[in-house]
């Protein structure tokens, strides 16, 4: 009787998948946390809010001068501190941003690299599908020319 021979199993190695967003928070710079901190704070509706409260009282109390008239209108103060904090909020929003544009395309390479991964493995599992098909063929032809003998 004819022995079958088995092939041996494909090997292949690959490092594990890290999550990405890991890696990238591992990397992330003070400064690069703080413009994070910046662009979530002052995207959000609560500081939106506060900020609306804040500048309405302070056109009430400089309109009715209840209290000291620090700005009269047009409020020139106002727009100073508002125009300084827009001078730095701006460019600090567009910091996070280049950086989560920059995480974007980490993901993007991340995923490809994962779908060719994926793609290995399926080539492996249809080579190993397409051997084991070929063995049980010679299998099947051992036993009709075993049956037809015997």
């Amino acid at each position: 009787m004819k022995s079958i021979r088995f092939p041996q199993p494909f090997r292949h190695v690959h490092p594990p998948i890290r999550n990405v967003n890991e890696l990238f928070d591992e990397r992330r710079t003070y400064g690069q946390r703080a413009a994070d901190r910046v662009a979530l704070v002052m995207g959000s509706w609560k500081f939106v809010i506060i900020q609306t409260a804040v500048l309405s009282v302070w056109v009430v109390l400089n309109v009715t001068a209840y209290i000291y008239h620090w700005d009269p209108y047009p409020f020139i103060l106002m727009n100073l501190v508002l125009s300084l904090q827009a001078a730095y909020t701006a460019p600090i929003i567009m910091m996070s941003q280049n950086r989560l544009a920059e995480k974007d395309r980490i993901e993007a390479h991340n995923d490809y690299m994962v779908n060719q991964k994926a793609e290995e493995e399926v080539r492996v599992i249809l080579e190993h599908l397409d051997a084991q098909n070929e063995a049980l063929e010679k299998i099947h032809q051992m036993l009709l020319e075993k049956s037809m003998r015997g």
